[in-house]
């Protein structure tokens, strides 16, 4: 378990170096100097987009250079650029039915696989899906069935180098989000895999609300946040040479930051081409080392989702409850 070295410095975000038609929000604290080299403290948060339930899993297309998010209660996805904002991509997203389901329907954490097609973590529809972009006609089912019984609303997924996916599978998009739910047909909350060939495998299922994840720079460790309140950590898996997970440890743990009042679980998190870990979790989005320390915080002043890069690789796109922002960082995302 990592110990966290408290702040030594907070500076607010300055709203005269950004473009006036942008509203700016939040601060960013440093409890490493060394983040400096990362993100410069005095970088505004802009507002790029506003007036969503919940936002959530943002990608960027470089095919057409625009960022795709979801909102998961109102079962659609949008697409942004710098020209002209967010217009609506699709709906339904992640639920097809005709009838209301829950309050979290749509879907969910957002990528695009080696195909260059986007892949969905569904809520409504209990699966990962595929689409070819623009194509809803085309959607298929990666996934939905575990033994037989349906998942229960796939939340967040990843694809490794291989073409295999990992994704997490707690009950957040079910009909009374899991308490004692009548639609729950599977009683743990897993970590799974897809093989490139299709295959579905549980690769983990001791983790109360299994949440975000991404795999570190050789893909030997997979990580997944827990966004269980007792259980606020991120867990590191090691990866062994055919995709399968071993036992896993705690690779960060927020329990100094709950001392200062800081509170929460981890969602949506992606890497940079150094290694670090970019997560929301508690007071905001964490940035943290490769070897486990917190090196400073990006706070929003609301709850957050996800994150992702986006533009010349160096921009961190964060979906944050009504909100899209933007921040420009000193560091790329992992391609």
């Amino acid at each position: 378990m990592k110990k966290l070295i408290l702040p030594l410095i907070t500076i607010l975000g300055l709203s005269s170096a950004v473009n006036a038609q942008y509203k700016t929000i939040g601060k960013i604290h440093v409890y490493d100097e060394s983040v400096a080299t990362l993100i410069d403290p005095s970088t505004p948060i802009e507002i790029v987009a506003e007036g969503y339930t919940w936002s959530e899993g943002p990608v960027w297309v470089k095919k057409g250079s625009y960022l795709l998010f979801s909102d998961v209660p109102e079962n659609k996805i949008y697409q942004w650029t710098a020209e002209k904002g967010a217009v609506l991509y699709l709906t339904p997203s992640g639920y097809s039915g005709s009838t209301y389901y829950s309050y979290e329907p749509g879907a969910n954490g957002l990528i695009i696989n080696q195909k260059g097609n986007l892949v969905s973590a569904e809520h409504g529809d209990r699966r990962i899906a595929e689409m070819p972009l623009g194509k809803p006609e085309s959607k298929k089912s990666l996934s939905g069935l575990w033994e037989g019984k349906k998942l229960n609303s796939p939340n967040d997924v990843i694809q490794a180098k291989n073409g295999d996916y990992y994704f997490t599978d707690p009950p957040y998009g079910l009909p009374g989000r899991g308490k004692e739910e009548v639609a729950k047909e599977i009683a743990f909350q897993g970590v799974y895999r897809i093989s490139k060939k299709g295959e579905l495998s549980l690769q983990y299922d001791k983790m109360a609300r299994p949440n975000g994840l991404a795999m570190n720079l050789d893909e030997s460790i997979l990580y997944v946040g827990s966004s269980e309140p007792k259980e606020s950590h991120i867990l590191a898996f090691p990866v062994d040479k055919k995709g399968n997970l071993g036992e896993p440890s705690v690779f960060f743990d927020a329990a100094e930051l709950a001392k200062q009042g800081i509170r929460g679980g981890y969602d949506g998190m992606k890497l940079d081409s150094q290694g670090n870990i970019w997560t929301t979790g508690p007071g905001g989005i964490l940035i943290i080392s490769s070897a486990g320390k917190l090196l400073g915080r990006i706070e929003t002043g609301n709850p957050n989702s996800n994150v992702n890069f986006g533009e010349d690789g160096s921009t961190l796109f964060i979906t944050s409850k009504m909100n899209l922002l933007r921040v420009k960082t000193k560091t790329k995302g992992l391609k």
